[in-house]
C-alpha cells in the first residue's frame, strides 16, 4: 500500500489525522512539567544511625562496621559508603542500576534487622530509606521582623516559632511541596540544670532524676468508661504546662524523703544550644527551604509558594519574608532558551530547503512537516512515557 498516494487521493483523512496530533500534541506540551534534571529512581539506600554522644571511634567499631559486613552479602552491591560524625554514622549501599530499587530496599531493611541485636542497646532504630534526587531545595527565604509602632518586633525564638508553625503549614499546603526546613534560628528548650553540692547532700544521683523526670512527661489512653450512661473515652494524662510548673514538681529520694525540684536543680524555659546558623551577608538571620515532591512541577511550585508566602505576609506585616536563593529561575532560563533553539534550528533547515532547492512548494512543504512532526512528539512524551520538559529531554528535541 502507497500511503502517499492513498493520502493524495483522501486528503480529508490525512489532514484530520494531523490536526488531531497537532491538537493531542499541543495539549501534552502545555500540560508537561519543567524541571532542571528528570526524576530519576537510582538503587541507592541510606541507613542513618544515631547514637548520642557517642564518639566516631566507637561507631564505627560497634555500629558501622557491623552495618557494612551484614550488607555486604547483599546481591547486587556495587559500592558502600560510611559517613561517621559525632553521634551519627551513615552508611550509603550503592547497588547495580539492574537491581529493582524497592527490592533493594528491602534487602536492605531485612540485613539491618538481622544484627539489631548486635548493635548497642541504646542505639536508635537505624533508618533505611531510598535516595531521593529531587529532595534539593529549590527555594531558600529568609524572614526578618519588621518593628512598627504596635511592637516592638520579634525575637531570634520568636520568628524560629514563626517559620516551624506558620510558615511550614502555609507552605506545605501548597500543592508540589515535599518538606519545609528550618535553617538557622533556635529551638525552645525547657533546661534542667543540676546543683552537685544539694544532691551530694541528699544523697541523690542525676539518674535518678532523669529518670522520674522522663516518667513525668507522659500521655497515655486509658479505655472507656460509661460516665452519666454515656460512655466516653479515658486518658491518662501527666504532663507540665510550662517550666514553673515542672519547677514544683516533687521528687522521691531514695530513702523516700520527697523534695521539690527546685531544691535540688534551676529550671528555665530558654532555648537549646545552637548547633548550625545561617548568614545572609555575614549576618545571622532565620530562614528556611522549600524541596519539592517528586514528580512535581518546579515551576509549578515556585508560583505556588509565591502566593502562599505573599498571602502571609499580607496577614503578617510586621515580618519580612525575603528569598536569597532561587534554583527555579535557571530551569526556566534554559526552558525558554531550548525552545528558542528549537524554534531557530526550524526556521534555518527551511531556509537551508530554500538556498538548495530554490522551490517555494517544496519549502512550503519541508516547512508545514517541521511542526507536524515534533508536536505529536509532546503527546508522546506526556501521555504515553510520562517524560517531563528537563535537560536532558530538551536537548534530545
Amino acid at each position: 500500500m502507497n500511503v502517499s498516494a492513498w493520502c493524495i487521493k483522501n486528503p480529508i483523512p490525512a489532514l484530520m489525522l494531523f490536526v488531531m496530533l497537532s491538537l493531542a500534541g499541543a495539549l501534552g506540551f502545555k500540560s508537561m512539567k519543567v524541571q532542571q534534571f528528570p526524576d530519576i529512581d537510582l538503587p541507592t539506600i541510606n541507613i542513618t544511625a544515631s547514637l548520642p554522644g557517642a564518639a566516631p571511634a566507637q561507631l564505627e567499631t560497634e555500629v558501622a562496621r557491623k552495618i557494612e559486613n551484614s550488607v555486604a552479602a547483599l546481591q547486587g552491591v556495587k559500592n558502600i559508603y560510611t559517613k561517621v560524625q559525632d553521634g551519627v554514622a551513615i552508611v550509603t549501599v550503592e547497588f547495580r542500576l539492574e537491581k529493582p530499587t524497592q527490592e533493594a530496599l528491602d534487602d536492605t531493611r531485612a540485613a539491618v534487622s538481622r544484627i539489631r541485636s548486635d548493635l548497642p542497646a541504646d542505639l536508635r532504630e537505624p533508618v533505611v530509606t531510598k535516595l531521593d534526587l529531587a529532595g534539593t531545595p529549590i527555594l531558600t527565604y529568609t524572614v526578618a521582623s519588621e518593628r512598627t509602632d504596635r511592637m516592638d518586633g520579634m525575637d531570634e525564638e520568636a520568628l524560629s516559632w514563626f517559620v516551624d508553625n506558620q510558615v511550614s503549614k502555609a507552605v506545605l499546603a501548597v500543592r508540589g511541596v515535599g518538606s519545609v526546613a528550618r535553617v538557622g534560628g533556635v529551638t525552645r528548650e525547657v533546661r534542667v540544670e543540676l546543683d552537685p553540692a544539694r544532691l551530694l547532700a541528699l544523697s541523690a544521683s542525676a539518674a535518678d532524676i532523669s529518670r522520674q523526670l522522663r516518667a513525668m512527661q507522659q500521655e497515655a489512653p486509658g479505655g472507656r468508661a460509661d460516665v452519666g450512661g454515656i460512655e466516653q473515652s479515658v486518658r491518662t494524662i501527666a504532663t507540665v504546662a510550662g517550666a514553673a510548673e515542672l519547677a514544683r514538681m516533687e521528687v522521691t529520694l531514695g530513702d523516700g524523703r520527697r523534695i521539690r525540684l527546685d531544691q535540688v536543680a534551676t529550671v528555665a524555659d530558654t532555648v537549646a544550644e545552637p548547633r548550625s546558623a545561617a548568614l545572609v551577608n555575614g549576618k545571622a538571620a532565620v530562614g528556611f527551604e522549600v524541596v519539592r515532591s517528586r514528580g512535581a512541577s518546579e515551576t509549578d511550585v515556585a508560583e505556588g509558594v509565591r502566593a502562599a508566602l505573599a498571602k502571609l505576609a499580607a496577614e503578617h506585616p510586621d515580618v519580612k519574608i525575603t528569598e536569597v536563593f532561587n534554583f527555579v529561575e535557571p530551569t526556566v532560563e534554559n526552558f525558554h532558551g531550548s525552545m528558542i533553539l528549537l524554534i531557530e534550528g526550524a526556521v534555518l533547515a527551511v531556509i537551508v530547503v530554500w538556498l538548495f532547492l530554490r522551490d517555494w512548494r517544496a519549502t512550503l512543504v519541508a516547512a508545514t512537516a517541521l511542526p507536524l512532526s515534533v508536536l505529536p512528539a509532546f503527546a508522546v512524551m506526556h501521555y504515553l512515557f510520562g517524560f517531563s520538559l528537563n535537560v536532558v529531554t530538551l536537548l534530545s528535541l
